[in-house]
């Protein structure tokens, strides 16, 4: 679960910029002590203050008071609060309805994605984001292995419900991305480094599906043909960014281009189109999906042999 604090963050927030009215501090109080968080304690006037404040820092929304309207708060910039996807992922995933009442009488039918899990050193790795100080990580990956780094954390994503770190480890003396929820220690340092001007982590990733990313990979055309309902689904919910539609035939396919590198992930997604779905470009991509396809079979085929 994400932290109590951050909930109270997301919280305040949220209240703040869905109100169709001003609202007093008191105003405020008397929803939380009504709201589904009212367990985590209350809400003073100092610890709402410092809620301000650190909202402004980690979001950069302003959450401002109106002297001359009855000391009523209100988003200052909310032009920042639409711009800024992290906040928007926290306050689509972690706010709840106002009427709480009638979501919980209807929690039986209401069916919520699972959070993201592995967020215990979530708060530690964002401090360290917010004052540029290193981190050591006991840190065991999938495969099993087993290490200690030291890592410059520049970002985080989320990726199929897992929260990654990316920044630059000393040991591999390269920018990696680790997975939370592999973490089996985390130290805080007081050692300080230069968050590098040139690194835009959006960019980071503008050439791939996912969370891999191969410096060495070339970015290349790649070209489908998607077929029956799924061209309506990848209309909806594009495969990248790039993605264009460029010939389609009203009911039977629709042929879309990316520019991306051919990743582990981005075959993933394709071979999980199954039968929907044809690699058209480049001619070598589509022989080694036809290989992969044909592999599945052949261990299809020889289950049934044995069976």
């Amino acid at each position: 679960m994400i932290s109590k604090t951050y909930l109270r963050y997301i919280w305040l927030l949220d209240t703040i910029s869905c109100s169709r009215i001003p609202l007093t501090y008191d105003h405020i109080v008397r929803i939380w002590e009504g709201s589904p968080y009212a367990y985590m304690g209350g809400l003073p006037i100092r610890t709402f203050h410092e809620h301000r404040k650190s909202i402004e820092e980690m979001f950069g929304v302003i959450i401002e008071c109106d002297k001359s309207n009855g000391y009523t708060y209100y988003i200052k910039n909310p032009e920042v609060l639409k711009q800024n996807p992290y906040a928007q992922l926290l306050l689509r995933k972690y706010s709840v309805p106002q009427d709480f009442s009638t979501f919980n009488m209807m929690r039986d039918r209401i069916l919520l994605e699972e959070i993201p899990h592995g967020t215990a050193y979530f708060d530690n790795v964002v401090e360290a984001m917010r004052t540029n100080t290193e981190l050591i990580i006991d840190y065991q990956r999938y495969e099993g292995q087993r290490e200690t780094l030291t890592m410059q954390p520049y970002s985080m994503k989320v990726y199929n419900r897992r929260w990654y770190v990316l920044g630059y480890i000393k040991e591999k003396e390269t920018i990696r991305h680790l997975a939370l929820e592999r973490f089996l220690d985390l130290q805080t340092t007081s050692q300080k480094f230069e968050y590098p001007k040139d690194f835009n982590p959006q960019k980071y990733y503008d050439n791939v599906v996912g969370i891999y990313v191969n410096e060495n990979l070339p970015v290349v055309n790649l070209k489908i043909r998607v077929y029956g309902v799924q061209m309506e689904y990848m209309r909806m919910l594009p495969l990248h960014k790039s993605q264009c539609e460029v010939k389609s035939r009203y009911g039977e396919f629709a042929e879309f281009t990316y520019r991306v590198c051919l990743t582990p992930e981005l075959k993933s997604k394709i071979l999980a189109l199954g039968s929907n779905v044809e690699v058209l470009e480049p001619a070598e991509y589509r022989e080694e999906i036809m290989s992969q396809i044909s592999a599945s079979l052949d261990r299809y085929m020889k289950k049934n042999k044995e069976i």
